[in-house]
């Protein structure tokens, strides 16, 4: 399922409340932006789409003369897009590879806001309020076909006194390629020497032959083949919670690397995030999956734009700076997080992503 808007966003930075200065904007050029409207084409993943699409109409009401365009398409349809030219601003949920800036030296990923993945299950019976413990080790082996009903031993002695019924498990998967199955996979990988040397992680991994296993594409896609699915299990975006949980769907508790399970709220993602601060390189690039916190949530990563640093001409470049500022500044206050259940930059990376925004040109 491909997801498009499109938003005429009414303005640049001139009057803007983010807090600090918009880096590398010059008065000259703001003023040619403001007087020739510009259009930036966003496209990419299906995760982050939800917000940026609130981003978009929230600029809109703010600052005249640019739209955005945004588009839900997967984060390696986003990538390519970006590297290719086609797209001013590339979504993505996972970090660019070494052969993307191999390819392409001048693009940037830059960190807009914390996200996190989440697993969902159609298992009938359960009594409400039930999370189901799940492992990475037991999520492989369901979607590697040797853990193959729900009442099987390796989940039944991760969940003592909960009544598992013998449903068949049907494991959904991204059809496309996406930053959902890169942070999916990894959360399988880490840690499972089998899972790693076998099948590995990406946005595009070779899902082994399981019986029944499904292909879905897009977040909402994932929600509605495991709603319409007995027995499935799926990885889905967190931003795409509250139509899974209104769908009636179940939310695991997953095994972090201190052997402790949690849920997916506001305090583990925060939490998991923080204990990757003080190891953030310059250019963001890092994987928060299965970090240290004790009291982290394992499958935590940061939403990405990825930009080059080379703009057709002086305006666009303005305008993509002046809305990547906005984003990681205005943008990351809660009226607009909150309703896709994302958590803010802290406050280090938020200094290293505005400075990055300072090379686009």
């Amino acid at each position: 399922m491909v997801l498009a808007s499109t938003v005429t966003v009414l303005g640049l930075v001139a009057g803007c409340a983010a807090p600090g200065p918009a880096t590398g904007l010059r008065a000259g050029r703001l003023a040619a932006a403001r007087q020739s409207p510009v259009t930036l084409t966003e496209t990419g993943s299906t995760l982050l789409y939800p917000l940026l699409k609130l981003w978009a109409s929230a600029y809109h009401q703010q600052h005249p003369q640019v739209a955005v365009s945004t588009a839900g398409t997967g984060s390696g349809a986003g990538i390519a897009a970006a590297s290719a030219g086609q797209a001013d601003l590339g979504a993505s949920d996972a970090y660019l590879s070494s052969g993307d800036l191999v390819g392409n030296p001048s693009l940037l990923n830059i960190p807009l806001a914390i996200s996190a993945e989440q697993v969902d299950y159609n298992v009938p019976g359960l009594s409400a309020g039930i999370h189901l413990k799940l492992t990475g080790t037991v999520l492989a082996g369901i979607y590697q076909g040797t853990i193959t009903t729900w009442n099987a031993g390796p989940i039944a002695r991760l969940n003592p006194g909960v009544h598992l019924p013998s449903t068949r498990i049907v494991p959904l998967h991204r059809a496309e390629s996406s930053g959902d199955t890169f942070l999916f996979s990894s959360y399988l990988a880490t840690g499972n020497a089998a899972w790693n040397t076998r099948i590995g992680y990406g946005t595009t991994v070779n899902w082994p032959a399981v019986a029944g296993a499904r292909a879905e594409t897009g977040n909402s896609g994932m929600v509605s083949g495991c709603r319409a699915t007995r027995g499935c299990v799926a990885y889905i975006g967190i931003s795409y919670l509250s139509q899974a949980l209104a769908d009636g769907l179940g939310e695991a508790q997953l095994a972090n690397a201190a052997g402790h399970f949690e849920l997916p709220t506001a305090g583990t993602l925060a939490a998991a995030a923080a204990s990757f601060v003080s190891v953030l390189p310059a250019n963001e690039t890092i994987s928060m999956v299965n970090g240290p916190a004790a009291a982290g949530y394992p499958i935590v990563n940061y939403e990405y734009a990825v930009v080059s640093t080379r703009q057709r001409n002086a305006a666009r470049g303005d305008a993509l700076r002046a809305f990547l500022h906005w984003a990681v500044t205005s943008g990351n206050a809660g009226q607009y997080l909150n309703q896709v259940r994302f958590q803010p930059l802290p406050g280090a990376a938020r200094a290293l992503a505005v400075t990055q925004i300072g090379k686009i040109r």
